[in-house]
């Protein structure tokens, strides 16, 4: 691949609830591209991130951020504005795909089907039921399943977590109904979905800890399902990840219930910076396609842009 870039930051860390995601994901970022000849330094993304930039004057950045300012728009804006070209989606894909009922309405336009939800207040939330169980609440601008609750048919009241004095993932909760079934997802890179992988786990469902523990969740690659569930989840990744407008790659996650009237795949969102630890999805499935950890990280920089 020839390089258009050669200086490169690698953004990590940052403050949001996924920190030490992030700062796992830089660290594989940065260390796959010094193996693919990059010239590498990592940031830990703080406030004086702009000026830590400009003294740096990097070719590119790769985003390694996750969660709150680092994928919902924010820092893409900052880069845009100082004209250093980024991986991952622009501003408009990123902050649309981290807000789930705007993504869920761009989702109905493009006819991709998503389970019904509602947005009220976490105090709503937790006064009763705004829904009939079995239904999720999770915050509405969060990722990696941070602060994501199962209630269950015959649960007297909400999550008493919804209350604490310790929520610091804002006032908006999504309350949307539960898709039994299999958790799948699928990775896209540029215009191609990748493939589709299973995710089971022990735990209660595939929450932060499944995704990021060690054991927490086990993948299925590709995901045991009939052709056409496979070519389904294929078709709607890619139209989603187009209808939101990324860029780069990203990851569609699903709930496949092979109980329902034609087997009814749903969109549960779109991760437009999907991590890059030791356990993560999408660098598993240009893996198994025959992509290194280092290609896949160097066409993600040779992919990065502006104005988008």
């Amino acid at each position: 691949m020839s390089k258009r870039y050669n200086r490169i930051a690698v953004i990590k860390g940052g403050w949001s609830p996924e920190r030490e995601v992030s700062l796992n994901s830089g660290a594989a970022a940065a260390k796959a591209l010094s193996e693919a000849g990059y010239d590498v330094f990592e940031i830990d993304a703080q406030r004086d991130l702009g000026q830590r930039l400009a003294e740096a004057k990097p070719d590119a950045v790769f985003n390694a951020l996750h969660g709150q300012w680092g994928e919902d728009g924010c820092v893409q804006g900052l880069l845009e504005v100082m004209g250093i070209p980024y991986t991952h989606s622009g501003v408009l894909a990123s902050s649309l795909a981290m807000d789930k009922q705007r993504a869920k309405a761009v989702f109905e336009d493009a006819n991709i089907p998503s389970p019904f939800g509602k947005i009220v207040s976490r105090g709503e939330a937790a006064g009763g039921h705004v829904m009939e169980p079995p239904y999720v609440v999770k915050p509405n601008a969060q990722g990696s399943s941070v602060g994501v609750y199962i209630v269950r048919k015959g649960d007297n009241r909400p999550p008493a977590e919804l209350t604490s004095k310790e929520w610091s993932l804002g006032e908006e909760v999504l309350v949307e109904k539960f898709i039994p079934g299999r958790e799948l997802t699928v990775a896209v890179m540029g215009d191609r979905a990748l493939c589709v992988t299973e995710i089971t786990t022990a735990l209660q469902f595939y929450d932060y800890e499944a995704k990021y523990a060690a054991g927490g969740s086990k993948h299925v690659l590709p995901a045991d399902v009939p052709d056409a569930i496979t070519e389904r989840c294929l078709n709607l990744a890619l139209r989603a990840h187009n209808a939101l407008g990324c860029r780069g790659v990203s990851r569609a996650d699903f709930r496949y219930d092979p109980d329902a009237e034609n087997e009814q795949v749903y969109c549960l969102e779109v991760n437009t910076q999907p991590g890059l630890t030791a356990t993560s999805l999408a660098p598993e499935q240009a893996g198994h396609l025959g992509v290194s950890f280092p290609e896949l990280c160097a066409w993600m920089v040779e992919d990065a842009s502006c104005q988008r």
